[in-house]
């Protein structure tokens, strides 16, 4: 009778471990499996589709900070692309630097009233002249806020007899602000300056 009590005790602390292992095992496999669906959704979640020429192109959602000097440096070239890019059109004048004004503070806009006042933009117009704008280098400090820049550039006056080729070197710094339609990077432009504007080369048109 004692060896069947035995016998019981043991089977039953058997299945009670066995029963434990099981237990255990099912939890790690349950806490495993939610982990692993947590991070599937995680990364679906930073996927996105974009549709382009009928064709569906993945794209990868990232931190803004991973992206701070590849924005910054986008910042930079639209802006001196809007503010120096021209034709002899009132319109295209003024829809540029429309665009470009969002981009930057004050000290762009005072930068705009002195040209103006001078009367850079109606002799663009009645001259028939356009300037463009090519970006050489966009330097971004990004260890230190707000963002120092420093650009430089060429940039080229075409009169309709002469194409001037000037270098032009400006700087200022970045800080963040909302993003928008008007400013889809988040950035503003501040203290900006002209370093350097001089003439490099004229030619003469055929």
């Amino acid at each position: 009778m004692f060896r069947t009590t035995k016998n019981i005790d043991t089977a039953f602390r058997q299945v009670r471990l066995f029963s434990i292992g099981v237990l255990v095992v099912c939890l790690i496999l349950t806490l495993f499996i939610s982990y692993k669906s947590y991070q599937l959704a995680s990364q679906s979640q930073q996927k996105i589709f974009i549709l382009a020429n009928g064709k569906a192109l993945e794209a990868y959602a990232a931190d803004r900070k991973d992206n701070i000097p590849v924005e910054a440096r986008d910042h930079v070239k639209m802006f001196h692309h809007y503010f120096f890019t021209m034709d002899p059109d009132d319109k295209v004048i003024s829809n540029n630097l429309t665009k470009a004004l969002y981009l930057a503070d004050g000290s762009a806009k005072q930068q705009y009233d002195n040209l103006k006042e001078n009367g850079f933009y109606t002799n663009l117009i009645s001259g028939n002249i356009s300037q463009e704008i090519q970006a050489d280098s966009i330097i971004i400090n990004t260890n230190d806020y707000p963002y120092y820049f420093r650009y430089k550039g060429l940039q080229k006056i075409i009169r309709p007899t002469t194409i001037v080729t000037r270098s032009l070197i400006t700087e200022g710094y970045l800080r963040n602000v909302s993003r928008s339609d008007n400013n889809a990077h988040g950035f503003l432009i501040e203290r900006w300056k002209t370093l350097e504007n001089a003439d490099l080369k004229v030619e003469n048109r055929q």
